[in-house]
């Protein structure tokens, strides 16, 4: 199974067990009378729609390159990375502004039996936030990391909900309040994490230099090769789970063009048998 093909397999896992999560929740968090709840299943809701979105990227990015897009489609996966993180942010601001609403209304406080449920929810989110995260590293891909990281997100929503839902049953009449404030404070770690899943997403769109490891493996296979006595410049972007390099290799100034011509192909041959993530590598020669 190839990375794409593994990508996909976890986004359907992310979709089916936020489906059921965002259920689970609401129908828990109206039957036991918690807003924290509550705003988990408007996060896990909103995190079904996410998930969709980069099913689709992953899908799109796989697409082989043609002559509108002689580099393949895997920018697309950045970009919907940007769009993920707008989900976050979006519910991040409906949870905020309904904890706040809610602060300042008197209601019941929340049943004891939803720290139940709310055990087997942070669980399983940080169950899923490693499986998916594991995923993110084998395949390379940036979406599948926000994906992971929404996993992440949703188990320290359940975590504030689960903190603010006891301190309501503990001190009783006056803490009715205690699960809102959870979710309020729950709606500030998704922004943080929004910031930190947005970042490498805008690095990767601008072609940032974040590739040191990878940019010194390249030399060292690229001096493996016969004829290759060294390189210059190396330059790398990353186009969704793969990467385009640029190297500058250094070669006895002798040699015919020709002969050249033949050692740069040997090396590109053999960069992509080395580091299979490498995808489309362009080599300049320059004689020694």
């Amino acid at each position: 199974m190839n990375n794409a093909q593994t990508a996909i397999r976890t986004i359907y896992f992310s979709i089916i067990g936020n489906t059921s999560l965002a259920l689970i929740k609401g129908l828990a968090g109206f039957f036991g009378n918690s807003f924290a709840l509550i705003a988990d299943a408007i996060e896990s809701t909103t995190d079904i729609f996410s998930s969709l979105l980069v099913l689709f990227g992953l899908k799109y990015a796989k697409k082989p390159a043609d002559e509108n897009h002689p580099y393949g489609h895997g920018k697309i996966e950045p970009l919907i990375t940007f769009l993920v993180v707008a989900f976050l942010v979006t519910s991040a601001t409906i949870i905020a502004y309904e904890s706040i609403q809610n602060i300042q209304t008197p209601h019941e406080t929340p049943k004891a039996w939803t720290l139940i449920v709310l055990g087997g929810i942070i669980l399983w989110k940080e169950i899923s936030f490693r499986i998916v995260i594991k995923k993110s590293k084998e395949t390379n891909s940036t979406s599948l990391k926000a994906e992971a990281w929404h996993h992440r997100s949703d188990a320290i929503t359940s975590v504030m909900a689960f903190l603010g839902i006891s301190i309501a049953i503990i001190f009783g009449k006056g803490y009715e309040a205690a699960d809102d404030w959870a979710a309020l404070l729950a709606s500030f770690f998704i922004l943080y994490n929004s910031y930190l899943i947005f970042r490498p997403a805008l690095g990767e769109i601008m072609d940032e230099n974040l590739h040191d490891d990878l940019m010194m493996e390249i030399r060292e296979k690229s001096l493996e090769v016969q004829g290759i006595l060294g390189t210059e410049k190396c330059f790398i972007r990353k186009a969704g789970m793969k990467y385009q390099v640029d190297l500058h290799a250094i070669v006895n100034g002798e040699i015919s063009v020709k002969e050249g011509h033949h050692i740069a192909h040997r090396l590109k041959d053999y960069l992509q048998h080395e580091i299979p993530n490498l995808e489309h590598i362009l080599i300049h020669i320059e004689p020694k």
